[in-house]
Parts: structure tokens; sequence; C-alpha cells
């Protein structure tokens, strides 16, 4: 058995004169979270689509389980779970209904379904609420519905296609942490889209950028965070003149330096010693409090990737 849930080899789907995905080629491990991230347009729905086999590819391959989705596209679907741009729920009927209603498409025998359905609504906190009509529920409610119903058939993969888009922060933050739970203990691969980057950076094992259908990168969040973003050094004090902030800028080892009051931000290149430029501070005549050191933020390297020429 593959390690790998999920693999692409220059995969390509193009819609006349556009290309939607343009050659992609990654892997995702089973039993990982994999974020997909990119603006609106980028490719990463079509990308699923393709993973699911219900677009054929203009070129390249995918395999989905070790299955050729193009082929064994119904195998693929039967073995994966997915929440697409729609909930796919029906809102006349109840939380425990929706949920039967799918376990009997999945010809899951009645015992096992009812069990199911204490099992996911349980830790989504929708127990007790499983008799009320989808239709009274708040979004947040929703789409934590969706996930179960995603989740229903313990698929061995899960697509799921920016799942806390349009939630406010309370309810996208309780989504998160309710996903993370169920994911633990399914033990499903997850091929997560999502323009949150906060989001991506707490779920995701590896992260894949694209950008007008193309692969920008594919490594882990803090990979990401040292190779695109780089490192930044917070340092605050007094005596940061305009003169030895330039001397600051002129350091090989330095990409840029913010200051704000008595805080100097600085970029560095890599994973270097700040020493030589709090040295270099001090004996300019500067009073150095503090200095804390780490990765640039996620959302600091997605949009370095994004101003790279295309």
């Amino acid at each position: 058995m593959t390690d790998y849930a999920i693999q692409t080899d220059g995969l390509t789907r193009r819609f006349g004169s556009v290309v939607a995905v343009d050659n992609l080629s990654f892997q995702v491990p089973r039993g990982s979270i994999f974020g997909f991230l990119g603006p609106n347009g980028s490719g990463k729905t079509t990308t699923i689509r393709l993973l699911l086999g219900l677009l054929e590819p203009s070129a390249g391959s995918a395999r989905v389980l070790g299955l050729d989705p193009l082929r064994q596209g119904d195998e693929v679907r039967a073995r994966s779970g997915a929440l697409l741009e729609h909930p796919g729920l029906y809102e006349r009927l109840s939380a425990q209904d929706n949920l039967d209603f799918f376990g009997r498409v999945w010809h899951i025998p009645a015992p096992a379904r009812a069990a199911r359905v204490q099992e996911l609504l349980g830790p989504l906190d929708l127990w007790e609420r499983r008799h009320e009509p989808v239709g009274d529920w708040s979004r947040g409610m929703k789409q934590k519905l969706a996930v179960a119903r995603a989740l229903f058939h313990r698929p061995e993969v899960a697509f799921l296609d920016e799942p806390t888009a349009g939630l406010d922060p309370v309810a996208a933050a309780t989504l998160r942490d309710d996903l993370e739970r169920l994911v633990s203990h399914e033990g499903v691969t997850v091929f997560l889209t999502t323009h949150n980057l906060p989001e991506a950076e707490r779920l995701c094992d590896l992260v894949g950028v694209i950008r007008y259908g193309k692969l920008l990168a594919v490594d882990t969040p803090a990979g990401l965070r040292l190779n695109a973003g780089g490192q930044r050094v917070e340092i605050s004090g007094a005596g940061f003149t305009p003169g030895l902030i330039e001397q600051l800028r002129a350091q090989p080892e330095v990409r840029a330096v913010e200051q704000e009051n008595d805080r100097l931000s600085i970029s560095l290149t890599g994973e270097v010693s700040v020493a030589p430029l709090v040295r270099l501070l001090v004996e300019g005549g500067a009073a150095v409090e503090e200095v804390h050191k780490g990765a640039a933020s996620l959302e600091e390297a997605f949009l370095s990737l994004m101003e790279q020429p295309a």
C-alpha cells in the first residue's frame, strides 16, 4: 500500500484557451491534513473535481488511494467524502434524518446508522438538537452538519472546499476545533482548501500554494514561513536613529527594517545570527531592552509567494 493518499503528476486542465490547472505535481501522505491555498480563481476547486473524477484532465495524471480518478472514479468517490460549494443538506429534514438519509444512500445498516449519527453529532455539540429542522439552524451549525455528512460513511479521504467560508469568527473557530478533533478521531486524510491562513497554519501538516493554476510551493507551514517569509527579529529599546536604521538595512542578512516608535521589526534573509545586529545597535548608541526572534507568519510567506513574477 502506498504511503500517499493523493498523488498528481503534471496534472493539467484547460477550458479552451484558459489553463485552470497547470502541470501540478504533489503528494499527500495518508492520515495528514493537506491545505491547498490560493486566491479566487487559482484552480483549487478544479483540482478537487479532477481528483474526484468529475473532470477529465487535459494532460498528466492523478492517483487517489492508488486509483485513477478518470477510469475508477466511482470507486474513488465511494471511498471519499466531499464538501464542495454547497453543504448538500435537506433543510426541511432534521439533522438526524439528514444523516440517516445519507447513510441509507451508502447502504449502511440501520443500527450502524443510528450509532454513527450519535458518534458524529455528539462531539459537534449537535446531538441535543438532532430532531430540529436544519432550515432553522445557523450557518455555522449547518456547516458542522455538512462536515458530519461528508464523514458519515467513514471515507479514507475527505475533500473540504473552504468549509469555514462565510462564517463569523466565533463559528469558524468552533468548526476548526471540531474538525481537528474529528479528523484525529477518524484517521481520515483531508484535502482542505481555504483562504484562512491562520486556519491552515493551525490545522495542516502540509500546505500547497497555487496561483493561476501553477503550484508555487509545497511544504510544512513552518517550512513555508522559513523559506518564503524568512526569519524575523523584533527589537525594542530606545535611540534607534535614522542613521542606525540605514546601517541595519545595509547589512547583507537584512531584507527589510520597519520602525514603530521604540520597536524595530527586522526581516532576515534566512536562519542567521542576530548578535551582530544587536551589537551594531548598541555600539551605535541605542539602548536595547528586548530581542525576540522567530519565523515570519504564514500570511507573510503566502504574500511573498503571491508577489513573485508569474
